[in-house]
């Protein structure tokens, strides 16, 4: 947040000093657009995910002026922005690196093609690197390694599910440990870290488990707190409780909890896991011009075309204000799109108040200044905790800037409400009631990745069972389960935000996500029972998981939720008893009809 403030307060103090304003202007949003993109990453992680997005704003704002100056007609005009809406959503379709730089690209275009021009007008475009890189230099230091406090976090969660096991509490605490988990990965170079493969096997032994809502002694709960400060000290000794693990998966998680304390210590330690790494998280999960990117791509360009109609046949103020909220509502990480609608709506209204009680009690540039520099170090807070929020944070600054420009003043506040309830009625209409796409969101084809992903976690875990290769193959198929199975939860819950069909379609699916992730700790348990139960894996209770994962799937497919929610268990498991035979017991009871 300090940082920033900074990265705006500077360039429009120093545009204020030297007398160009309008320069420190275009510098200002290259920095808001950087700490939007910026995060406690590794510098060449930052240094991906910062120049990307800032580079698209670059490019938007260079096609954006350059139509400016070309006084180009608005038939142009709608007819470029709507090519370049057509690129940013085939962009942002790719991945969170393009999803960014896409949104921007269309935005910063949208901007340049309505805001004043500095002298000369190309300059706008190379301002905003410069003020990205300021904000880039700001954050070179950091006091402790970013992937040391994600892994100290990742163990303080699962501190908290050992805690909860046996809970209501239990199945919450396991989302956050696997968004944790997440975390590190991502955060991870090509190279693994030995910490991070030791943490994976001690949250597989946790998950199993919660799964068998088997608690452990409070002093083993512990030990993975004790570890997280271990590993933000940098080094140290954990002890681990002589305890007696009495079933295959405490022992599990003693021995996962061993080993982990040896690699926090800088000890080697006998993982056994592969020495894969975890998967590139910015790569392009998309190709461009894939039919994914496509479809999305014209779906953006469907909706800027329609706002361009509108402020072609009914003047606004500002014209660049219409496409640019539809860049913002439309990009296809943040969630629901119909809540996004709603909530900016909601938002602007809320920030051009505040805007307008501002500017009501001063107009003095240097107090602006500090304003809009204060709406900006907001921005990381509002952007984690609500869409809205953001919305409310971001309006002021926009306006405030205009306000600098001294291209609007107070009086011109309100109109940007009407602008704002129009693009988010365009969205609505176009890019979500009359977009042919079924579902209207991204459950079932997450579901069906989840089920495939976790059918082959549960083949990796019987087909090596008994052999040297126990346990190596399976601990990224089952990071990657885990990861697909908090994408369709994410789904799931942001689909019950919308309205009817959507919304009650979402919630005929959430039975079946969280069967899935019981499933998932019962695979788990399952590998625990092999390696230290001695158990021989049953082919019969294999084929009854795999026969109804694959219900599941061609269900996913034909766009047909279960109708019975299976019980959840309430008693421990009997550690006698194959957790694959109890786990497919639940299933079978969920595709009953």
């Amino acid at each position: 947040m300090v940082r920033a403030a900074l990265g705006m307060a500077v360039p429009l103090a120093l545009g204020l000093l030297t007398h160009r304003l309008d320069l420190g202007v275009f510098a200002g949003l290259g920095a808001m657009h950087a700490t939007m993109n910026d995060r406690a990453e590794p510098t060449t992680l930052r240094v991906r995910r910062i120049g990307t997005a800032v580079l698209g704003s670059a490019l938007g704002m260079l096609i954006g002026t350059a139509l400016q100056h070309a006084h180009v007609s608005a038939a142009v005009l709608g007819a470029a922005l709507t090519t370049t809406a057509f690129a940013a959503g085939a962009l942002s379709a790719t991945g969170p690196r393009g999803s960014a730089a896409g949104m921007l690209l269309l935005v910063s275009a949208a901007l340049g093609s309505g805001m004043p021009l500095p002298h000369p007008w190309w300059a706008a475009a190379p301002m905003m690197p410069a003020g990205a890189a300021f904000v880039f230099v700001l954050g070179l230091r950091h006091a402790a390694d970013p992937r040391d406090r994600a892994l100290a976090a990742a163990y303080d969660a699962l501190a908290r599910m050992l805690a909860d096991l046996g809970t209501p509490q239990g199945a919450a605490s396991r989302q956050v440990l696997t968004a944790r988990l997440n975390q590190v990965q991502d955060l991870l170079p090509r190279k693994t870290d030995p910490r991070y493969e030791a943490a994976l096997a001690a949250a597989e032994a946790a998950t199993g488990l919660l799964w068998a809502r088997r608690p452990v002694p409070p002093e083993v709960a512990d030990v993975p707190a004790r570890l997280a400060r271990a590993v933000e000290q940098g080094s140290g000794e954990v002890g681990i409780p002589d305890w007696q693990p009495d079933t295959p998966a405490r022992q599990a998680l003693d021995a996962a909890l061993r080993s982990a304390a040896d690699t926090v210590a800088g000890r080697e330690a006998v993982l056994g896991t592969a020495p894969a790494p975890p998967p590139d998280p910015w790569r392009l999960r998309a190709r461009l011009l894939s039919r994914g990117s496509t479809k999305y791509g014209l779906r953006v360009a469907l909706c800027i075309a329609a706002g361009e109609a509108v402020t072609a046949n009914y003047p606004l103020s500002k014209s660049y204000w219409l496409p640019m909220t539809i860049a913002f509502v439309l990009k296809p990480d943040l969630g629901s799109v119909f809540l996004r609608a709603v909530s900016r709506s909601i938002g602007t209204v809320l920030g051009v108040a505040l805007t307008a009680a501002l500017v009501s009690l001063t107009t003095d540039v240097w107090a602006l200044t500090a304003i809009a520099a204060l709406c900006v170090a907001l921005l990381p807070y509002a952007t984690a905790a609500h869409y809205g929020l953001t919305t409310i944070a971001m309006t002021p600054m926009a306006l405030i800037l205009l306000q600098l420009g001294g291209q609007s003043s107070a009086s011109e506040f309100w109109p940007r409400v009407l602008d704002t309830a129009l693009a988010s009625t365009i969205v609505l209409l176009f890019g979500y009631l009359l977009w042919p796409e079924r579902p209207r969101h991204r459950i079932e084809p997450r579901l069906i990745e989840a089920t495939t992903t976790l059918r082959a976690y549960l083949d990796a875990v019987t087909k090596d069972a008994g052999t040297k290769n126990a346990g190596k193959a399976e601990v990224w198929l089952r990071r990657t389960a885990y990861r697909s199975l908090a994408d369709a939860r994410q789904e799931v819950q942001q689909g019950l935000s919308e309205p009817p069909p959507t919304g009650r379609l979402a919630e005929r699916w959430l039975p079946a996500t969280a069967a899935l992730e019981r499933l998932g700790g019962a695979v788990a348990a399952y590998a625990a029972q092999i390696r230290y139960g001695g158990r021989v894996p049953d082919p019969a209770e294999v084929d009854r998981v795999r026969r109804a994962l694959d219900e599941l799937t061609a269900a996913a497919r034909a766009h047909r939720p279960p109708t019975t929610a299976a019980a959840r268990p309430t008693k421990p498991h009997d550690p006698a008893r194959s957790a694959l035979g109890r786990a497919a017991d639940e299933l079978e009871v969920l595709l009953t009809n």
